[in-house]
């Protein structure tokens, strides 16, 4: 019924075996040991996962603080001063996330030459012992370790560290680094990296983003969770280790942030990571963020007092929309937030937890029901499931959309999203399809007409994998009857020209967010240049880079050069329609 055997996922004639590759990780296991830092030490814990029981049997609220500037030795400064004056106002930090540069996600050899972003670069495992041992707060090291070509690597640097939360698993399925394509060779060092951290003598918790992953390219929430339920088949069953999930990115409803904590919680007794802050509700005023800050936090305050799941609270300084928060930035949000839990009491009582409970049980339910379906699916098309590289391959070269289609718990219903009615919408994605009609609707009648009288094509891409810019833009262009080819996420250049040349596209867009617009634009232009392809080039998204050679660890602006380059800036998807009605008239003219 679905169409799908091995040889239209896994093709290859021969694949690395998964049960040697977990051999092979266990016996790293016995090289890259959990070495000792300052967290361990001064709390006296084997692992992080220990302090976190501990803390959940307290019902003390837990925090987490990220930063990653491109200096070490800014970043090493942070590690200390955000600890030490967050603790003399009398609160705690309890846990760094470090923002690697997804540059490290390459393996150190092949490093040098390789596109980069605006986060920190860490070169050697005495780099990485040196940021640890900066304050008694728990290391994570969340992005671009676990998932990567460079797994084994970052791992076992992270681990001599004292690192034992590491991830990020959910970059795994849905992350691609520019120009690099073997997909095979980073499972099989994904699946040692995993084995690595299970067969160490304390518990690593295996950290993963659900927003990084599969979950937010879901139209159904309860796909979310179940890829949680794979994931622990993945890492629980599979491998003998520990998965420790992380959400919070992209929930704007206080109810289904809610919700997603209590079926977090009937699904699994592992303490979380963190609860991300909604970092998809952030405009550009500062004020205005912190009530954004707020009404999220709260809601996640009120859910760990209900039932702790040992999730730090992750408090996103309010100019993360604009740039890298600043060291006072993070402290300052720290302060609110804390204070904000103070002033936190009795508001449970205000919160229709029974209809929460009752939106959990269906996420439950849902998300079970996709796992199976999943799983069964894949193992009828000839995926040994009990194999822990060909079901990681298997499910990453599906994709998000394609599982859901196939497999989703939802009803079957022709004009659907995915093609299925879902069991809990999930708000994000349909939020960026309501914000597309919206900004369709509010184009002059004449000026929608002129454009889909045009037919025009237009091949649109992301940079990176943060793909909310990009699926806003096919909203609106295809709510304006352009034609949208679909040239990826984390696309390389030369990719999105050879698909646009060949698709007789009239125009390009490019969502950006990774700190590499004006390089990647550059090469862009130079490869339609090759190849003969001259059409526009819209860009919109965060406009910034950290210059060669800059002393500072922040990126700036590049609006300037990418409109000398002949691009057409988008500082808000409103601005791409007056030149989409040029072009529009220059082709009915035609």
């Amino acid at each position: 019924m679905t169409g799908l055997d091995r040889s239209t996922i896994l093709p290859e004639p021969e694949l690395p075996s998964g049960s040697e590759l977990l051999a092979e990780g266990r016996s790293l296991a016995q090289v890259f040991t959990v070495g000792q830092c300052p967290f361990l030490t001064t709390h006296g814990v084997s692992s992080e996962s220990e302090y976190k029981r501990r803390r959940m049997a307290e019902k003390a609220l837990m925090f987490h603080a990220q930063f990653g500037f491109r200096s070490l030795e800014k970043s090493r400064r942070a590690y200390a001063e955000i600890s030490e004056r967050v603790a003399a106002a009398g609160y705690r930090v309890d846990r760094y996330g470090i923002c690697l540069d997804w540059s490290m996600g390459y393996p150190a050899a092949e490093r040098t030459g390789m596109p980069h972003g605006t986060g920190l670069i860490l070169d050697s495992p005495e780099a990485f012992e040196a940021l640890t041992h900066g304050a008694p707060v728990a290391p994570h090291f969340g992005d671009f370790v676990i998932g990567m070509p460079s797994a084994v690597e970052n791992t076992g640097a992270a681990l001599a560290a004292g690192s034992t939360a590491i991830g990020n698993l959910g970059q795994y399925f849905t992350f691609k680094l520019p120009r690099w394509d073997d997909d095979t060779g980073t499972t099989a060092e994904t699946v040692k990296a995993l084995a690595m951290c299970a067969g160490q003598s304390v518990e690593v918790l295996i950290h993963s983003n659900l927003d990084d992953g599969f979950a937010a390219m879901f139209t159904d929430l309860a796909c979310g969770i179940g890829m949680v339920l794979i994931e622990r088949v993945i890492v629980e069953e599979l491998v003998g280790g520990t998965v420790s999930h992380c959400y919070g990115h992209t929930f704007s409803d206080p109810l289904s942030r809610l919700a997603f904590q209590r079926a977090l919680a009937r699904v699994t007794d592992t303490p979380g990571s963190m609860v991300y802050g909604n970092t998809t509700i952030y405009v550009a005023d500062q004020v205005q963020n912190y009530a954004n800050l707020a009404s999220y936090l709260l809601v996640d305050v009120v859910a760990q007092g209900i039932e702790p799941t040992g999730h730090a609270l992750n408090p996103v300084p309010v100019t993360e929309a604009l740039r890298i928060p600043e060291v006072d930035e993070i402290i300052d949000a720290h302060l609110f937030a804390n204070r904000l839990a103070l002033r936190s009491g009795g508001f449970e009582t205000l919160f229709d937890q029974e209809r929460a409970e009752a939106i959990a049980d269906r996420l439950v339910e849902g998300g079970r029901r996709f796992k199976q379906r999943v799983l069964e699916g894949l193992a009828d098309a000839g995926i040994d499931t009990e194999d822990p590289f060909e079901l990681l391959l298997a499910l990453r070269r599906l994709g998000a959309r394609r599982l859901e289609a196939l497999w989703g718990p939802g009803e079957p219903q022709e004009g659907a999203p995915r093609g299925r009615v879902p069991v809990v919408k999930a708000t994000t994605v349909a939020a960026l399809e309501s914000q597309g009609k919206g900004v369709v609707a509010a184009l002059e009648v004449t000026h929608r007409e002129e454009i889909g009288r045009a037919r025009l094509t237009a091949c649109v891409t992301s940079t990176d994998v943060h793909e909310y810019g990009k699926i806003l833009v096919e909203a609106v262009l295809g709510h304006l009857g352009v034609e949208v080819v679909d040239a990826g996420v984390s696309a390389d250049p030369e990719e999105v020209a050879e698909r646009a040349c060949g698709a007789a596209a009239d125009l390009v867009a490019v969502s950006t967010y990774s700190g590499i617009a004006l390089r990647y634009l550059t090469e862009l232009k130079e490869a339609m240049k090759r190849i003969g392809c001259d059409i526009p080039i819209f860009v919109g998204g965060k406009l910034n880079e950290v210059p060669e050679g800059s002393p500072s660890s922040l990126p700036e602006d590049v609006t300037r050069q990418l409109e000398e380059l002949g691009a057409v800036v988008c500082l808000r998807v409103e601005d791409m329609l007056g030149r989409l009605v040029e072009i529009a008239k220059e082709a009915n003219r035609a």
